[in-house]
């Protein structure tokens, strides 16, 4: 049965009803079994669900590493190569949404294809540890070691470690921030660009959309709140420490920022939170509010009408901020 949402068009409409009603269940009513189900699923490939989702760039090469965290962890990451991705490319990572606790790195792979195929890069996408079996900060810390470890590694994987971007949907949107503030702490320079998807960027939930957009299709109010259960209860970080709510504490000399919000999301005034903090910070930022857009539709690029422009935008702001960093320009 469709559940029209005011301001989404028909067709997408249509979408995001199936998605919701694809045999999974609200995390919120979830056990650790129904979790890990959800975990595994992958997305169809076929012609209709390339129409809906993207397909995958055939000049991508997709090859597979394993990285070295603190504590012995080994975090997997997936790996893409275009032609254009030669010798001294670019390093993109990527980190992928779903609350901390969902997702996998295969249901990006078009999105990731794209970004190594139209910018010239080299795309890491990083497959870090999920709560609720690991608390926080675990997650932020697999994002931190996965990138040190690749970029110490740029002569072995033929890249340029001086200039890198960072990237991620929602959940890692959010650990896309926290990557750019621990390097920028660390003294590291290299991250030139951070591009934040639709990022949850405040752990305390103040954000007015929350309850604007609480029944919205894709992320409930109920379901953010029982994806931040999963990953912080129990876990002694405060919703106000950085490492889990990079809108809070030091904002000053990190690297120039697009975020891209959802209209019909509950967490669209993240976004927008996050982007007029950075600017009062002094750092460059560009955000782009999709009308009539929900949460997760940069993973529904050919439903959504203004999936090509949000992949465009994308695209062009990390090559525009690559580019200049191989020029020489800017920080």
């Amino acid at each position: 049965m469709l559940r029209p949402y005011p301001g989404m068009a028909p067709w997408l409409t249509t979408v995001v009803t199936l998605v919701d009603a694809a045999g999974r269940k609200p995390i919120q009513d979830l056990d650790l079994d129904g979790i890990a189900a959800n975990r595994a699923a992958v997305y169809p490939r076929g012609r209709l669900a390339q129409r809906v989702l993207g397909a995958i760039d055939p000049s991508v090469t997709i090859t597979t590493a394993v990285a070295d965290g603190r504590g012995g962890t080994r975090i997997p990451l997936r790996l893409y190569r275009s032609g254009r991705s030669g010798p001294g490319a670019p390093v993109i990572f990527f980190y992928h949404g779903g609350g901390w606790v969902q997702g996998n790195v295969l249901n990006y792979d078009p999105l990731c294809a794209d970004l190594a195929a139209g910018v010239g890069a080299f795309v890491v996408s990083v497959d870090y540890r999920l709560a609720p079996e690991h608390k926080a900060p675990a997650a932020a810390h697999d994002c931190i070691d996965a990138t040190r470890w690749l970029l110490a590694r740029a002569e072995q994987y033929a890249v340029d470690a001086s200039r890198v971007a960072v990237s991620g949907d929602s959940a890692g949107g959010n650990l896309a921030a926290v990557v750019t503030k621990a390097f920028r702490d660390a003294g590291a320079d290299g991250i030139r660009a951070q591009a934040l998807i639709y990022p949850a960027v405040d752990c305390t939930l103040a954000s007015p959309s929350i309850d604007e957009h609480a029944s919205a299709p894709i992320l409930t109010r109920a379901g953010i709140h029982a994806f931040l259960g999963h990953y912080l209860d129990g876990s002694g970080v405060d919703p106000r420490d950085p490492i889990v709510s990079p809108l809070f504490g030091d904002l000053r000399d990190l690297p120039p920022a697009l975020i891209q919000t959802a209209d019909l999301d509950p967490i669209r005034d993240d976004g927008l939170r996050y982007a007029a903090a950075l600017a009062s910070a002094g750092i460059p930022v560009r955000v782009t509010n999709f009308q009539g857009a929900p949460h997760g539709f940069a993973s529904l690029a050919g439903a959504y009408r203004g999936g090509e422009a949000h992949r465009r935008e994308l695209v062009g702001f990390l090559t525009a901020a690559l580019s200049a960093a191989r020029a020489g320009v800017g920080g």
